[in-house]
């Protein structure tokens, strides 16, 4: 198949050839001298067993499932000690404000911070390499659209 906008503007953007009829689509040259390009599910087969890309999957592993078993221990701590230790969360710290509006807001603070370091960590570590990915992709796909 053909590139479409090189096709609307081969073919004059589909003006009349006369006739009444659309200008036939002009195929590109050298789409007709290659050999047949394989499917877009075998590039993708083939990128997602490519070492880059085991390798960025293995950075965000590396990141999000510790992130994830911290963020979710402090929270189900906060929710048992906020049902099984009602004193302990009473006790006032600072006026009207008790252990429970700290450790509430904790859980506020830990997602923003979670969500800096998550992006932080993505922009440094991994970005630069998915975008590679996503190139190389494109362009083996290129082929196949064509």
């Amino acid at each position: 198949m053909c590139d479409p906008w090189y096709d609307a503007l081969a073919s004059g953007w589909g003006e009349l050839d006369g006739t009444g009829a659309p200008a036939p689509v002009v195929p590109h040259a050298r789409v007709a001298a290659q050999k047949p390009a394989p499917s877009t599910a075998d590039v993708y087969l083939e990128v997602q067993s490519s070492a880059a890309f085991q390798e960025v999957r293995s950075r965000y592993r590396r990141f999000v499932v510790p992130a994830c078993v911290v963020f979710f221990t402090w929270y189900v701590a906060y929710v048992v000690a906020a049902t099984t230790a009602p004193g302990l969360m009473a006790r006032p710290v600072a006026g009207a404000v008790n252990v429970a509006m700290l450790a509430g807001l904790g859980q506020f603070l830990t997602t923003f911070m979670l969500t800096w370091a998550y992006a932080r960590h993505a922009r440094l570590r991994r970005d630069r390499a998915a975008l590679e990915l996503r190139w190389d992709t494109q362009e083996l796909t290129r082929g196949i659209e064509r």
